[in-house]
């Protein structure tokens, strides 16, 4: 229990510093709806009308968006917080993901792939959560992971005949890189990195994290 609760502690501090050093940007004019009220001053949108919102509490509510890589260790840190975060604030607060796959990352950009392609069955959070629950089986391997990713689909039940023509198709990938350069345009340097309701986040903890966030939902 005690080795559980300190490697806890350890991922929470590798998701806060790799957070932190992200630099801030202009918060944006309120406005309605999730796209709207999530853009910064910048020509880029941090959420656009195909992104894909896993909590959705409406319009005016505030948006948290998390420009991310399945294999980032940091990521996978980062997660159990977030989804502590998605409960707490459930009907508060829209939480809205985005890839962001590192090219040094051999299959980054096959998990995202894989991810898109089970959200076109509409099983987005499905895959999205099994490569967190498995990313000690694949990341940081060279070989292609593809395969794997492909069990997964099957484990869940997909059409698999749908699911290998969305891998194969040129626009999954391409709508995966979209949101890849909309991060690098924006400033994103390295993953997990979070914006609220347009603002490139900075915590310095996982409280301040939650203060930004709680302030955000009670203005």
């Amino acid at each position: 229990m005690r080795r559980n609760v300190i490697l806890s502690l350890l991922l929470i501090a590798v998701f806060v510093a790799v957070v932190a050093v992200a630099v801030g940007v202009t918060r944006p004019p309120s406005g309605t709806g999730v796209a709207d009220s999530a853009r910064t001053s910048s020509a880029v949108p941090v959420v656009r009308e195909d992104s894909h919102v896993l909590s959705d509490a409406g319009e005016g509510a505030p948006v948290l968006v998390e420009f991310l890589d399945f294999e980032c260790e940091a990521c996978l840190a980062a997660y159990p917080l977030v989804e502590q975060i998605r409960e707490e604030y459930a009907g508060e607060l829209t939480f809205v993901v985005r890839y962001f796959p590192i090219p040094s990352h051999a299959n980054a950009m096959n998990a995202a792939v894989a991810v898109e392609a089970a959200a076109q069955q509409g099983r987005f959070e499905d895959m999205y959560t099994r490569m967190y629950q498995t990313q000690s089986e694949w990341g940081e391997q060279q070989d292609s992971k593809a395969p794997l990713f492909r069990q997964f689909a099957q484990d869940l039940g997909l059409d698999m005949a749908a699911y290998d023509a969305a891998v194969a198709d040129p626009a999954i990938q391409q709508r995966v890189e979209q949101d890849r350069q909309d991060g690098m345009a924006l400033g994103v340097q390295g993953t997990p990195t979070f914006f609220l309701d347009g603002e490139l986040l900075q915590p310095t903890s996982e409280g301040d994290f939650r203060a930004q966030i709680d302030a955000a939902v009670n203005r």
